[in-house]
């Protein structure tokens, strides 16, 4: 039986907060550890350039990310861990997909129409501010795929439509060309939290409202804090609907947990004392991990060797399949 290949891009903006955890990193490092499957787990550094032109900030990202999935227990030995970067035959399949996909199919992404739409309402030039990362980012997505013929993609709703790109385009090669690349499947669950921030809306970097993952215990409650409640005084009854405190005890805690809590709230508890508890529940949960990312923080050199293994792992898959491709396009050797 062929095995499952699962492949996960992280992309290098910013630090890794607890949505990113509970939604991302939680269950890929679960997966990594399943012999069933193979993983595949990337920095995907060359995207990160789409949206940050500040090139220390994505090195320091890169650091902080890599640091992590290693703190929070990715197998290297089972899985493949890797930087995009160190993989050059994933930009020279860029180019070669990108020489054979209509530009009317990249005009349909979401992320171009919403720049576009937003120019329009603003009433100015429709490309104005769309540089050509955002226009192709899904021809790089379909690249990073596709170079190791991943399966099984697991996505967010949002990121569906780029699976099925990177299918039409793998398509269009295998008609042109013959069969080469497997069509990946996008895997959405729906069953993984997706945490609210500080503000209630989605915890994300670009609003500004995330936690990030390994605060030490004082600056993390500092940040619980901060999570908007409604005015319910102590002692009075409170609804776990809707409130974001409750939300993320669910994301950390067990089912006895989750109930303790669900009694609490109806008991009224205040704010305060419930804040106090969640930052326990946490730091519970992160406090080993927490001195293992500081530890290798601390030591970049264990980070770049564990990147540099794992980029030559990924090489040993990447090598051969661009080796075919380059022959069936018809460049390099002519004898």
């Amino acid at each position: 039986m062929t095995k499952k290949r699962v492949l996960t891009g992280i992309t290098t903006t910013g630090t890794p907060h607890l949505g990113n955890y509970v939604g991302a990193i939680r269950p890929a490092i679960e997966a990594s550890r399943n012999d069933d499957d193979e993983s595949f787990y990337f920095m995907a550094d060359y995207h990160a350039l789409i949206k940050c032109t500040d090139p220390k900030a994505v090195q320091q990202s890169s650091k902080e990310i890599a640091a992590t999935w290693l703190a929070l227990g990715l197998d290297t030995d089972n899985a493949v861990f890797y930087r995009q970067s160190d993989v050059p035959e994933i930009t020279e399949l860029c180019w070669i997909l990108t020489s054979l996909t209509a530009k009317g199919l990249m005009n349909r992404a979401h992320a171009y129409k919403a720049a576009v739409q937003a120019n329009v309402e603003e009433e100015v030039d429709a490309d104005k501010g769309v540089f050509m990362g955002l226009y192709s980012y899904p021809i790089l997505m379909a690249a990073d795929i596709l170079m190791f013929n991943g399966t099984h993609i697991p996505v967010g709703r949002d990121q569906v439509q780029h699976i099925e790109m990177a299918r039409d385009i793998a398509q269009r090669f295998n008609h042109l060309y013959g069969e080469t690349f497997v069509l990946p499947e996008a895997v959405v669950d729906d069953h993984l939290a997706v945490l609210s921030g500080l503000d209630g809306r989605k915890m994300s970097k670009s609003y500004g409202n995330t936690i990030p993952l390994f605060l030490p215990p004082k600056k993390l409650q500092k940040h619980i804090n901060k999570i908007v409640t409604n005015l319910l005084e102590p002692g009075e009854p409170k609804e776990v609907e809707g409130s974001t405190v409750f939300e993320i005890w669910e994301a950390f805690a067990n089912e006895e947990q989750v109930q303790y809590m669900r009694d609490q709230y109806a008991n009224g508890i205040a704010w305060g004392q419930a804040k106090k508890e969640l930052c326990a529940l946490i730091d519970g949960q992160i406090s080993e991990a927490r001195e293992r990312y500081e530890r290798l923080m601390e030591n970049g050199e264990e980070i770049e060797q564990l990147l540099q293994q794992g980029g030559e792992k990924a090489r040993a898959y990447a090598r051969p399949l661009l080796a075919e491709v380059r022959r069936k396009v018809g460049i390099g050797s002519i004898t």
